[in-house]
C-alpha cells in the first residue's frame, strides 16, 4: 500500500484557537449587538488591543489590508510618491501602496532575519520617496533603529505591516509601536484570529482622526446627519467578528506562548538536521513565530515546489516561502521589477529553497515530531 494511504491524519498548514469564551462573545454579540449596540463589541476590542499593544488608538477594520490602504491615505501618499517595500512579502504588503497611486520600490531582504535589509533600502531611496514599509515576516522583526535612522534622516514615515508578528517584540517594544502606524491581521491562519478582519494603531492623533474619517465614507467621528465631506471607503469590523477577536486579546498571553512552545518543539525534531535552517530570533527581539519557516541549503537539490509535493504524499500540508514580489507577473514589466530582480540577489536566493511547516495552534507535539522526521527522511533519502 503507498504510503499516502496509511496516512489517518492530514496536519493542517495553519488554524485557531477558540474557546467558549469567543464562542459566547459572538453569541452575545449576534444577539444584542444591533443599531445603538452596534459599536460595543468593536469599541471593547479596540480599547483592549491598544492596552495589550500598547499604543493610544487602534481602529478594527475588516482586514489588515485595509489598514495599509488607509495608513498610506491618511499619510497623503499618492501618485509620484514612492514607498519601499520588503521584495519578500505577500502582495497584500504591496497592493495598497498601488491603491493610492504611488509606486512600490522592492527592497533586498536581511539573510537571517528575511525582513528589510538596511543597506538596500539605503540604495532604493530617491527624492520620492515618502514611506519605508517595514514587513514583520513570519512573526520575525525588522533592524527598526536602522529603519528609523534613514526615516528619520530623510524626513520619512515608517508603516509597520504586523500582519504576521502580534505579540512579537524588538527591544522590548511590542509591534504596532515601532513606526508611525501600524496594521494587523486576524484572517484565519493568523495568531489572533476572526476568520477576517485586520486593526489599524497609531499614537498619533491626528493620523487617527484622519483614518476615522476615511473609513467611514468621508464622515467625519461622531457625524449623525449622514454629511460626507469627501468620497472615502467603507472599512469597518462587524459585531460578530469583533466579539471573537475581544476573546482573543484577552487570551493574547496564552497564544503568544504557544506559538513560541510549538517553535520549540520544531527546534528540537530538526535539531542535527543538515541544511536545514529555521527561523531567526536576534536577541534584541522577540520572534512569535507566526509560520514556522525552514530554508533548505541549495546543495539538497529540494527547491519548495518538489518538497511541498513530497510532503502533500505524506498527509503533510506546508506553504511556500513568499516568492519575491518583483518576480510576479502582477509586476510584469515594470521598471522597479525589473531592477529589483537584478538588485536583489538575498531574495531571490532564499525564496526557491523555503517553505512553511504546519503552525497551527492546534497542532500537537506528536505531529510536530511526525512533521521533522518526515521531513528529515525526504531530504536525505537520496
Amino acid at each position: 500500500m503507498p504510503r499516502n494511504e496509511l496516512i489517518v491524519e492530514r496536519i493542517p498548514i495553519a488554524g485557531p484557537s477558540i474557546t467558549q469564551l469567543e464562542i459566547d462573545y459572538a453569541a452575545d454579540a449576534a444577539a444584542h449587538g444591533w443599531y445603538d449596540r452596534a459599536g460595543e463589541y468593536p469599541r471593547r476590542f479596540e480599547q483592549a488591543f491598544a492596552s495589550y499593544i500598547g499604543v493610544k488608538h487602534a481602529v478594527s477594520l475588516p482586514s489588515c489590508t485595509s489598514g495599509l490602504h488607509l495608513a498610506f491615505a491618511a499619510l497623503g501618499i499618492g501618485p509620484g510618491d514612492e514607498v519601499i517595500v520588503p521584495d519578500i512579502t505577500w502582495i497584500a504588503s504591496s497592493a495598497p501602496i498601488s491603491y493610492v497611486g504611488a509606486t512600490p520600490v522592492f527592497a533586498d531582504v536581511d539573510e537571517e532575519t528575511w525582513c528589510l535589509d538596511v543597506e538596500s533600502v539605503r540604495a532604493c531611496l530617491t527624492e520620492n520617496t515618502r514611506a519605508l514599509l517595514a514587513v514583520d515576516l513570519y512573526g520575525g522583526m525588522s533592524d527598526y533603529e536602522g529603519l528609523r535612522a534613514i526615516a528619520d534622516e530623510h524626513g520619512l514615515a515608517i508603516v509597520e505591516d504586523a500582519a504576521e508578528a502580534i505579540g512579537s517584540e524588538y527591544r522590548g517594544c511590542k509591534t504596532g509601536t515601532l513606526g508611525d502606524v501600524a496594521a494587523f491581521s486576524f484572517h484565519g491562519s493568523k495568531t489572533f484570529s476572526t476568520g477576517e478582519g485586520g486593526m489599524l494603531v497609531t499614537d498619533d492623533d491626528a493620523l487617527h482622526s484622519r483614518v476615522m474619517q476615511l473609513r467611514d465614507h468621508g464622515r467625519e467621528p461622531g457625524d449623525v446627519n449622514f454629511c460626507n465631506t469627501e468620497v472615502a471607503y467603507k472599512y469597518k469590523m462587524p459585531p460578530v467578528v469583533a466579539a471573537v477577536g475581544l476573546g482573543q486579546v484577552e487570551r493574547a498571553e496564552e497564544l503568544v506562548a504557544r506559538k513560541r512552545e510549538i517553535f520549540g518543539w520544531y527546534r528540537e525534531a530538526l535539531e542535527g538536521v543538515e541544511g536545514v535552517a529555521l527561523n531567526h530570533e536576534p536577541s534584541n527581539t522577540k520572534n512569535t513565530y507566526w509560520m514556522v519557516t525552514v530554508i533548505l541549503s541549495s546543495s539538497l537539490e529540494w527547491p519548495k515546489e518538489k518538497l511541498m509535493a513530497a510532503l502533500d504524499l505524506e498527509g503533510i500540508d506546508s506553504r511556500p516561502f513568499f516568492h519575491p514580489l518583483s518576480s510576479l507577473p502582477a509586476y510584469d514589466g515594470q521598471v522597479e521589477a525589473l531592477v529589483a530582480k537584478k538588485r536583489n540577489q538575498t531574495s531571490y536566493r532564499l525564496s526557491p529553497w523555503g517553505i512553511n511547516l504546519p503552525s497551527a495552534l492546534c497542532i500537537t507535539h506528536d505531529q510536530v515530531k511526525r512533521v521533522g522526521a518526515t521531513l528529515a527522511r525526504i531530504i536525505h533519502s537520496s
